[in-house]
């Protein structure tokens, strides 16, 4: 990663005040005192690295919601049914503030960019050749780069994003076992779990998240029952 971790935090800062200057900002009432709640109990137990964390609730029918980097997060109303409850609200928050912890972001970007040298330098090297050869290589370079190193990139972030979420749920006394429950809706969101193989994808398929979280149960529950002892 060539952007530090203070340059992250001031991009994070301006992009989350652009989001909120055009969108239409929930300013009280339960549902925003269940955000603001769920995502101080998170980042209370999340890695601290120095954020001002902010939570806000946008009124919007998208099943979204993200954290930028230096702990901005947004939740939009459109998720809200399909987390549920505050459990399942804490998974989505959980797994959106580890993308920002993470710093995925950076590693995304220094990892576009090497695509992006990667070309510019097989360009140079196949400048000899005639064109619908040179074409035919970049078009080769270009399908490589995309799922031999782009996509897997991505579904490794998302993947690392479940299991420190996850984590964090347990460690913040909520339950751990609605993680799977979560995507499960959410597959039905998102049309009965159907869409683009999981290697043409970003992320990994509902299937293979369920079945992650199912592996990583019995390390969440331990964490959980030593926290949270008594409560």
């Amino acid at each position: 990663m060539d952007i530090s971790r203070d340059q992250e935090s001031a991009l994070g800062f301006q992009s989350y005040r652009q989001i909120l200057a055009t969108e239409r900002i929930v300013r009280s009432g339960r549902e925003v005192d269940l955000v603001k709640g769920v995502g101080a109990k998170i980042s209370q137990v999340a890695e601290d690295p120095g954020f001002q964390w902010e939570y806000n609730l946008i009124e919007s029918d998208q099943a979204n919601a993200f954290c930028l980097p230096g702990g901005k997060v947004a939740v939009y109303t459109g998720i809200l049914p399909v987390a549920a409850n505050q459990n399942g609200l804490a998974v989505i928050m959980g797994h959106e503030i580890a993308h920002a912890i993470a710093r995925h972001g950076a590693e995304r970007m220094a990892q576009e960019k090497l695509v992006r040298l990667g070309q510019m330098a097989t360009s140079v090297a196949i400048s000899d050749m005639d064109p619908s050869t040179q074409n035919m290589v970049m078009g080769a370079f270009g399908v490589g780069a995309k799922f031999g190193m782009l996509l897997p990139f991505s579904r490794e972030h998302e993947s690392e994003a479940d299991y420190m979420g996850l984590i964090y749920v347990a460690r913040a006394c909520f339950d751990p076992t609605e993680a799977p429950k979560l995507w499960e809706r959410m597959g039905q969101v998102g049309g009965g779990g159907k869409g683009p193989s999981e290697f043409m994808s970003t992320h990994p398929s509902h299937a293979t998240r369920i079945q992650q979280f199912e592996q990583w149960m019995p390390e969440a529950l331990k964490i959980r029952d030593e926290k949270c002892a008594g409560r």
